[in-house]
């Protein structure tokens, strides 16, 4: 067996690499400005990892005039040093997708240079911080230009001095100019961390959703309670048991807990390269069976809390209501009577609402959501999915109203939001690798057909000679 690569020679070979698939390498887009301010051609919020991937991408296409945005400090872009409360990535150790099929820049290659291939060969799955770290290097190696701390506000249509469309997008470092918007925002793309009402309705002290910030050892000798039997909920359950909660109560509305993990069988080409292609009720028919079943939990997620005697799963008990209780605690109604709780947890997920996102609340009204352009039958019917928004081709807005805000179709979402057009497009990690393309595909296509007419006078301009000819040796009738 070779030694193991080190690091520096890994990216020596990136380079190379990158060099070798550069064609066609000619830049092929002019600069463009608003009222005298310059105009990127793609702005991309989220510098996670489909806002860095998206960035590769369209470099790759020589769509140089960019810029990657996240109001995060650098290194804590996306969930994995937040929000994610795994050990370990739930994919397998093999799955590429960041690199756009360039073998030096896959998790591995970066791993045994990294760690060395006796490292890879134990390992079974990835640790989060591990892939948090092969993302930041995929980011530096490739250039990607990212500014950390700026948050994205309110976009509006606005012209080029040449007359083409561009949009003006808020931010907290001030308006930025792009031809296009990339929304890639992971989880809140086009809504909100939900949870029922009466727990949201409870003093900040007694509830979170697993999603917010949770300062776990504050919980030690505390009952903490649970809703959901995703597996978000057992990891935010699994974190208050190491941290010394004295009981755990995880409950799920289901008399069966979901323990089949349905993304496991869509993960082929057929389903993830061309679902956006099938009829609308094959596609809301495939994605509805899946999110109304919901993600599984796996074994490793199950295995952390089953082995603490002071955690308890309930079954087929829903929560109808909470309040606070007379000693302070929280106390929560189910169908089978009241728990109380010192603290409340709720893996419930994302709700869609672009109204509640910055980025979309201008122009929320004029999005086409899936219950604008699809009725499915009655036995199929799931108002919180007709909710989505439906997405065109390229993962760009449509209107609800024909002709009420074409600029819309400028601004690409590329999050969860997408899951009941595209399947999990946006938001896994398998399906990068074809997602990204077309995502980048619609970018590019876009920024070619609106200058159609500059692109025609450039080609009758173009009078580069490949020879000279030697008058001498014509022979003119």
């Amino acid at each position: 067996m070779p030694a193991p690569r080190t690091l520096a020679e890994l990216e020596a070979d990136v380079q190379r690499d990158l060099d070798l698939i550069a064609h066609p390498r000619m830049p092929w887009l002019q600069p463009k400005t608003c009222d005298g301010a310059p105009v990127l051609d793609a702005l991309i919020v989220g510098g996670g990892q489909c806002g860095v991937v998206t960035a590769f991408a369209l470099m790759r296409d020589k769509v140089r005039n960019l810029l990657v945005i996240d109001r995060a400090e650098e290194g804590r872009e996306g969930p994995w040093l937040t929000y994610a409360r795994m050990h370990n990535l739930r994919s397998w150790k093999d799955q590429s997708g960041p690199d756009l099929g360039v073998p030096s820049l896959t998790y591995q290659a970066w791993h045994e240079a990294r760690y060395g291939r006796a490292s890879w060969d134990l390992l079974r799955y990835i640790p989060k911080e591990y892939w948090n770290d092969y993302l930041l290097w995929l980011r530096r190696v490739i250039g990607v230009p990212v500014r950390n701390g700026v948050e994205a506000g309110r976009i509006t249509p606005a012209r080029t001095d040449d007359g083409l469309p561009c949009l003006r997008v808020e931010t907290s470092a001030g308006p930025m100019l792009a031809r296009k918007v990339v929304l890639a925002t992971g989880q809140e793309d086009a809504g909100f961390w939900w949870m029922p009402d009466f727990v949201a309705a409870l003093p900040p002290h007694l509830r979170a959703h697993a999603a917010d910030p949770i300062y776990f050892d504050a919980l030690r000798g505390k009952t903490v309670a649970v809703l959901g039997a995703g597996a978000s909920a057992f990891d935010n359950a699994a974190m208050a048991l190491e941290a010394g909660a004295s009981d755990v109560h995880l409950f799920c509305r289901r008399a069966e807990p979901m323990v089949v993990q349905p993304y496991r069988w869509l993960t082929f080409a057929g389903f993830m390269r061309h679902l956006h292609e099938m009829p609308d009720e094959w596609r809301w028919r495939f994605m509805s069976y899946v999110l109304g079943l919901r993600e599984g939990f796996p074994p490793d997620t199950y295995a952390r809390v089953n082995r603490f005697p002071n955690f308890t799963m309930h079954v087929g008990r829903p929560w109808t209501d909470a309040r606070v209780g007379p000693d302070g605690r929280a106390l929560v109604a189910t169908a089978r009577g009241e728990v109380a709780a010192d603290f409340l947890i709720c893996g419930t997920g994302v709700k869609m609402d672009p109204a509640r996102v910055p980025t979309l609340a201008g122009f929320a009204d004029a999005i086409a959501r899936w219950q604008d352009r699809y009725t499915p039958p009655a036995e199929e019917a799931n108002a919180r999915l007709g909710e989505f928004p439906y997405l065109a081709p390229d993962y760009s807005f449509m209107e609800r109203v024909p002709g009420e805000a074409p600029w819309i179709r400028d601004i690409h979402l590329f999050g969860i939001g997408t899951t009941m057009s595209f399947g999990p497009a946006g938001a896994s990690i398998n399906a990068m690798g074809m997602a990204v393309p077309r995502l980048a595909a619609g970018v590019t296509r876009g920024l070619f057909e609106t200058d159609l007419p500059a692109f025609y006078a450039s080609l009758r301009a173009y009078d580069v000679k490949q020879v000279e000819l030697d008058p001498a040796r014509i022979a003119a009738e």
